[in-house]
């Protein structure tokens, strides 16, 4: 719900929110809202185990984190993160809530379904019994959780877990944007991928290409969602997103701040055809960049294996890489038409592209060495 500057709730002695995550932005909505002996308290809990976090805010608590914490765990429980296996994650990394404690019940009431992946023997090997709370988060070395969401709402990306929450609120950061929701596709060929739906602000326009610079410094490559959506409102179920309602993607080519232009020459006709063809995006202009067309470094070593195998050049990586439109790519291969690659050549370099991985695609997107680092891959 929107409020107007002027609306004051001045008998209102406090808040306590539980069960999504909470932004700063919601933050600074209170501290203009609320009078100054209201208190704000971000609690997480669940009814198998009670309270098990709090976090206490008032007017002078200062939020220097897009998320805002939980807190620390209350007495008596104790909060460990997991992974898929059952194994503790570290510190600042992502993992199931699951809760160490000697009073727990041991399962669920003739439900012997839901009891088995839900309570579990006690990570570290001791006598407690550990529940699975299906709550996403990260706690920080001194203790402190932050809480992602769902279980439900984390996606694999390129090998990378992802929570969508954190990508929709640093999207509600931006000035311009209102509302954000993230949700994940499958393509054809079964990779998933982020699409954003975006509500600005009183009818703002925003370019794709404003809204990928502005998240690069807020996330990493692989949390950037490669197609966004400008919607009038967000769908909700019991005044929460409703991610199987938001629509599907098309293919169309984003709204970016540069015109559409088409190609003027064969070269740049058959650069077009591979960058619609590995971004399933059309048309593309030619000076269209092609990461605010939805392409991330796995997709730019396609790019480059297709373009090695087209033209027959013996080009280095680094030049295509560092051509991020169709005409930057198309004099390079211009200039370079003499330089004929050997069969063995040809084949050499594509055995280099293809064996290049997430984490060393995204070096050579920075300019540093990837088939220097042979074997750092990820999950």
């Amino acid at each position: 719900m929107e409020l107007s500057e002027k609306q004051i709730f001045q008998s209102v002695r406090l808040i306590e929110l539980t069960g999504e995550p909470l932004s700063s932005r919601e933050v600074s909505s209170y501290k203009r809202h609320f009078p100054d002996q209201c208190l704000l308290v971000n609690r997480l809990g669940n009814s198998e185990t009670g309270t098990l976090c709090r976090y206490f805010i008032d007017k002078q608590t200062q939020i220097t984190t897009d998320i805002v914490p939980v807190g620390y765990t209350v007495d008596d429980k104790e909060i460990l993160l997991i992974d898929d296996t059952g194994i503790e994650v570290g510190v600042n990394q992502v993992g199931e809530v699951a809760v160490r404690c000697h009073h727990f019940v041991t399962e669920y009431w003739n439900r012997p379904e839901s009891t088995s992946p839900r309570f579990l023997p006690d990570p570290r090997g001791g006598d407690k019994l550990a529940f699975c709370t299906g709550d996403l988060g990260r706690m920080l070395p001194d203790g402190c959780l932050f809480y992602l969401g769902r279980k439900d709402f984390e996606v694999k990306i390129r090998g990378y877990k992802v929570a969508l929450t954190e990508i929709e609120i640093a999207l509600q950061k931006h000035p311009k944007i209102s509302d954000a929701g993230v949700a994940a596709w499958d393509r054809t060929d079964g990779e998933q991928y982020l699409a954003a739906y975006i509500v600005p602000n009183d009818k703002q326009k925003l370019t794709v290409t404003e809204l990928r610079s502005f998240l690069k410094d807020n996330l990493a490559e692989y949390m950037i969602p490669s197609t966004f959506m400008f919607l009038d409102s967000l769908p909700l179920a019991n005044g929460k997103l409703n991610r199987k309602a938001l629509p599907k993607p098309d293919d169309n080519r984003p709204n970016l701040s540069q015109q559409y232009i088409h190609s003027r020459n064969e070269i740049e006709q058959s650069l077009v055809q591979i960058w619609e063809e590995v971004l399933n995006v059309h048309p593309v202009g030619v000076h269209d960049n092609f990461f605010d067309l939805g392409g991330h470094s796995l997709a730019a070593t396609r790019v480059v294996s297709r373009v090695i195998k087209q033209f027959q050049l013996e080009l280095p990586l680094q030049s295509l890489f560092d051509s991020p439109t169709v005409a930057q790519m198309a004099a390079i291969i211009t200039q370079n038409q003499a330089k004929r690659a050997s069969d063995a050549e040809l084949a050499q370099m594509l055995r280099e592209i293809e064996a290049i991985t997430e984490e060393e695609a995204q070096k050579q997107l920075a300019g540093e060495s990837a088939l220097s680092s042979k074997g750092n891959g990820h999950e």
